[in-house]
C-alpha cells in the first residue's frame, strides 16, 4: 500500500510540476497577446509535419545529448558543471585548429583527431574549475560561470584575430569566422539535402558507454557515492576529491566533444554563436532526464522540439524565438520544485495520511 501511495505521489508531483511549467509559459503569451493555444500547438507539432523538421530536431538534440551526458556524470559526482559553454566553444577551438593545421590528413586519421582534440579542449578548460573545488574548495557555480565569460572573450578574439578566415580580411567584412574546414573532416550527412549527420550515432552511443559507466562500474559506484554522501565516501575509503575533478574533467570533455561535432558536422567552420546555447540548455535536459541516459534522450528530443518549433512560430506568428528561454526556465523552476517535494519526507507523510483519512471517512 505504501508503495503504491509513493507512485502516485511522485506521478501527482511531476504532472503539478508539468502544468505549473505550461501555466509559466502560457502567462508570458497572454502578456505578449499572443494565442495560447496556437503557439503551443505549433511549438509541438509543426516540426514533425515533415521530414526536414523531424530531422532538424535531431541535429539539435545531438550536443545536447553530448552535453547533458557530461552534466549528468558532473551532478551525479556532487559537482555542478555551469561552465558547459566555454567548454564547448573550447572544444570548437580545439577541433578547428587541428583540421585547419592538418589538413592533408586522410579522413580515418584527422576526423577522430580532430573530435579527440574538441574532447581534450573542452577537459582541460573544465578541469580548471574541478581542480579549484577539489584542491580549495572554491564555489564551482562561480567558477564555471566565470570561465563561461573569459571563454567567450577568448573565442571571441581567436575569430577576429589569429584563426579569422583571411578572406574576410581581403574583401574587408571582417566576419569573425574561421576558413572552411578541410572535407576531410567533415561528419557525413545521414539523408541527402538534410543537416542530419552520423553525429546522433556518436551520441547514443556515447548514452550507452555512460550508462555502463555510471551504474556497471567500480569508479562508477564511487563516482555516484562521492556526489551522494562525500563523508560516507571518504570514511569507506573513496578519494572524493578525486572523484570531483575527474567527473568534471568528464563533463568537460563531453561538452567540448559536442562542441566538435557541431563544428565538423553542421558548420563546418568555427563561426560565432555555434554553441547556441547548448551549454546551458544542456542542464535543462539532463535535470528534465533524471540524470540518465535512459531519460537524456527523449528529454534532448523534446528540448530540441521545442527549439524548432519556437522557430517556426517567431516566423509565423511573430512570437520571439526567446519565448523558448523562459519555457527552459519554467521547467527548470518546476523541476526543482517537483524534487523538493518529492524528496521532503514531511510532505510525503502528509499526502498519506491525507490519503489515508479519505480512504477511512464513512461512505
Amino acid at each position: 500500500m505504501r508503495k503504491s501511495l509513493a507512485v502516485i505521489y511522485v506521478f501527482l508531483v511531476s504532472l503539478a510540476a508539468i502544468l505549473a511549467a505550461v501555466g509559466i509559459g502560457a502567462f508570458v503569451l497572454l502578456i505578449l497577446g499572443a494565442d495560447v493555444v496556437t503557439v503551443y500547438r505549433v511549438i509541438l507539432t509543426e516540426p514533425l509535419k515533415d521530414l526536414f523538421g523531424i530531422t532538424e530536431i535531431l541535429v539539435r538534440a545531438v550536443p545536447l545529448i553530448l552535453v547533458a551526458l557530461g552534466i549528468a556524470i558532473a551532478f551525479r559526482s556532487g559537482i555542478l558543471n555551469i561552465g558547459a559553454e566555454g567548454q564547448m566553444q573550447m572544444g570548437i577551438i580545439a577541433a578547428a585548429a587541428v583540421a585547419i593545421a592538418l589538413p592533408t590528413l586522410p579522413k580515418y586519421i584527422l576526423l577522430p583527431l580532430s573530435l579527440l582534440a574538441g574532447a581534450l579542449g573542452g577537459a582541460l578548460w573544465a578541469s580548471i574549475a574541478g581542480a579549484l573545488k577539489a584542491r580549495l574548495g572554491v564555489n564551482e557555480i562561480l567558477s564555471t560561470l566565470m570561465l563561461n565569460y573569459i571563454a567567450a572573450q577568448l573565442y571571441g578574439f581567436l575569430l577576429r584575430g589569429p584563426m579569422i578566415d583571411p578572406a574576410e580580411i581581403q574583401m574587408g567584412s571582417g566576419t569573425p569566422q574561421s576558413v572552411r574546414l578541410p572535407k576531410a573532416v567533415w561528419i557525413d550527412r545521414i539523408i541527402p539535402g538534410m543537416r542530419l549527420h552520423y553525429g546522433i550515432v556518436i551520441a547514443l552511443v556515447l548514452a550507452v558507454l555512460v550508462y555502463l559507466l555510471l551504474w556497471r562500474t567500480t569508479w562508477g559506484f564511487k563516482l555516484r557515492a562521492a556526489g551522494a554522501e562525500p563523508k560516507a565516501a571518504r570514511y569507506g575509503g573513496i578519494k572524493v576529491e578525486r572523484c570531483i575533478l575527474s567527473a568534471m574533467i568528464l563533463a568537460g570533455a563531453f561538452a567540448g566533444l559536442a562542441g566538435a561535432v557541431e563544428v565538423t558536422a553542421v558548420h563546418r567552420r568555427a563561426i560565432e554563436g555555434i554553441s547556441s546555447g547548448y551549454g546551458f540548455s544542456g542542464i535543462v535536459v539532463a535535470l528534465f532526464g533524471g540524470l540518465h541516459p535512459a531519460g537524456i534522450i527523449p528529454s534532448a528530443l523534446f528540448l530540441g522540439l521545442l527549439l524548432i518549433g519556437a522557430d517556426m512560430t517567431q516566423r509565423a506568428m511573430s512570437v520571439p524565438a526567446n519565448m523558448v528561454l523562459v519555457l527552459q526556465g519554467a521547467v527548470i523552476l518546476s523541476i526543482i520544485s517537483a524534487k523538493m517535494f518529492i524528496n521532503d519526507p514531511y510532505a510525503r507523510d502528509r499526502f498519506y495520511r491525507f490519503v489515508s483519512r479519505r480512504g477511512n471517512e464513512p461512505h
